[in-house]
C-alpha cells in the first residue's frame, strides 16, 4: 500500500484473526427501478454482514450505475464483466436488460461469492444460465474469464467498475485486466462509477484516469449526480462525498498495440 489511507484495503486482511468476534448477520438493501414496463420493479440485494473489502454496503455509485444501465439499456445484446462486484447490483441490471453473457467477479472469498450467487438466484429469474459468478484478483491471468464467453468472442463488450478506484494501489492492475479482456468490437467500453469517499484524496482517485489516458484510453464523463451521503459523520466536504461520477472509457487495442 502506498499510504496509511490505503492500509485498510490490504488484501491480506481477508484472513481474519482467530479470535475475531462472530460475523454479523447479512443485511438487505433495496434498489427501485424507475423504468416503465419493468416486470421486476424492486431489486433486493443481500449484503454480507461484514467484510474487509467493504462488500457489506450497497454504495451510491452502485445505485447510480444501475439507474444508468436501466435507462440506457447499454448492456442489451452485449457481453458484460463486473470487477469487484460486491452485492452485484450493476451486473444484475445488466442481466435483466438483456446482456447475452454476464460474468460477475470479486475477490475469491467463498462467503462473498456465495452471497453474489444468492443475489443472482433471487433477482434474475430468466436467462440466469448465462450469468457466471467467479473469483478473480485484478491484474491476474484473464484466461478463465474469457473462457466463459461464447466461442468466437474475443472479449467483453462492457466492463463495469463500481466504486473501485479509491483503492489507489490497484489502478494499474484494474487497467491491465480491462486491456486484456475488452472486446475489439465497435462500441466496447469500460464504465467507471465512483464517489470521492475521502475528499482529501480525491486527486489520488483521479490518477486512475490520468494513467488510463497515458495508456491509450479515451475518457469521457457521462454522469454526475448527488445522493444522500453514505456516512454523514465522516470527515470531509459532504457535497464531495455525496456526489457520484460516472465515466466511459474506450480503448483501441489495434492502434495501441501496433
Amino acid at each position: 500500500m502506498t499510504s496509511e489511507d490505503d492500509a485498510f484495503l490490504d488484501l491480506d486482511a481477508m484472513f481474519p484473526e482467530p479470535d475475531r468476534p462472530p460475523t454479523p448477520p447479512p443485511t438487505f438493501s433495496t434498489y427501485t427501478r424507475h423504468i416503465s414496463g419493468s416486470d421486476l420493479k424492486d431489486i433486493r440485494i443481500r449484503l454480507v454482514g461484514s467484510h474487509p473489502l467493504w462488500a457489506h454496503h450497497l454504495w451510491n455509485a452502485s445505485r447510480s450505475f444501475a439507474a444508468f444501465l436501466d435507462q440506457t439499456r447499454f448492456c442489451e445484446s452485449r457481453t458484460t464483466l463486473e470487477l469487484g462486484a460486491g452485492g452485484a447490483l450493476p451486473s444484475i441490471i445488466a442481466a435483466l436488460t438483456g446482456s447475452t453473457t454476464t460474468v460477475i467477479t470479486d475477490y475469491p472469498d467463498q462467503p462473498l461469492l456465495a452471497n453474489i450467487l444468492y443475489n443472482v438466484s433471487q433477482n434474475v429469474p430468466l436467462r440466469n444460465d448465462r450469468v457466471f459468478v467467479t473469483g478473480y484478483i485484478w491484474g491476474q491471468n484473464t484466461t478463465p474469464l474469457l473462457k466463459l464467453l461464447s466461442e468466437g468472442r474475443d472479449g467483453f463488450d462492457v466492463i463495469m467498475l463500481s466504486d473501485l478506484i479509491f483503492n489507489h494501489s490497484q489502478h494499474d492492475a484494474l487497467l491491465d485486466t480491462c486491456e486484456q479482456v475488452l472486446s475489439s468490437s465497435p462500441g466496447a467500453a469500460v464504465f467507471v462509477f465512483y464517489s470521492h469517499h475521502r475528499p482529501h484524496l480525491a486527486h489520488r482517485d483521479m490518477e486512475f484516469f490520468d494513467k488510463a489516458r497515458r495508456r491509450g484510453w479515451s475518457t469521457d464523463k457521462i454522469v454526475e449526480e448527488t445522493y444522500p451521503p453514505m456516512f454523514p459523520d465522516d470527515p470531509g466536504d459532504e457535497a464531495v462525498r455525496s456526489t457520484v461520477h460516472g465515466w466511459k472509457l474506450t480503448y483501441n487495442k489495434l492502434s495501441t498495440n501496433s
